[in-house]
């Protein structure tokens, strides 16, 4: 076999690695801006909604932007770090009525699989854990831009509290079971800023 030959059967994985641009991407590590990232609330009740964030959460972000796919996340939340504006009330949801940080501190939710529907949205499934159960759900994403390594996403979906063990209610002010979630992260790519 000649010199190039041989030089022609040793380039061709690389060129079939070069001609398929999914195999040569690898999800990345993304850090999320706290400054311009929430994590929300709404319960409904007979007297007032109570509206509120978590102040205190980490998201681990693994994200390729050429095969969503492949990408994961995960969050860990401190339940303690329950903001409703309202202190009283904010102590009855940490206490074991509610969220009973002492026993279960941390809310967390892993992802099992990430599903692409369009070019601009998609399907975060995973499982979420909330005072110590934990149940597959599925958070549908909506991906707002993605530029240079840096992005954001947001989304809303609804979780019925009582299958989280979270079923304390009151004759006076009666609370849907049904809470409804939205996120807003933006996230960017240390390596695309160097």
């Amino acid at each position: 076999m000649s010199f190039a030959r041989i030089s022609a059967v040793l380039a061709l994985p690389f060129v079939l690695v070069a001609a398929n641009p999914f195999s040569a991407a690898a999800p990345r590590p993304h850090t999320v801006d706290k400054a311009h990232s929430q994590i929300n609330f709404i319960a409904e009740s007979r007297l007032i909604d109570a509206r509120g964030h978590f102040e205190t959460w980490d998201a681990t972000i693994s994200l390729d932007p050429q095969n969503m796919a492949a990408s994961s996340v995960s969050l860990s939340i401190d339940a303690a770090s329950i903001d409703t504006r309202v202190e009283r009330r904010d102590g009855h949801l940490k206490s074991a009525d509610f969220f009973d940080v002492e026993k279960f501190p941390k809310i967390t939710f892993v992802s099992t699989a990430v599903r692409p529907k369009t070019a601009n949205t998609l399907d975060i499934e995973g499982n979420l854990t909330i005072r110590g159960t934990t149940k597959r759900i599925v958070i549908p994403a909506s991906m707002v831009f993605y530029e240079a390594g840096t992005g954001r996403f947001r989304g809303e979906f609804v979780i019925k509290r009582k299958e989280y063990g979270v079923a304390y209610d009151s004759n006076v002010n009666p609370i849907k079971d049904d809470v409804t979630v939205q996120w807003d992260f933006a996230i960017n790519d240390p390596a695309a800023k160097k």
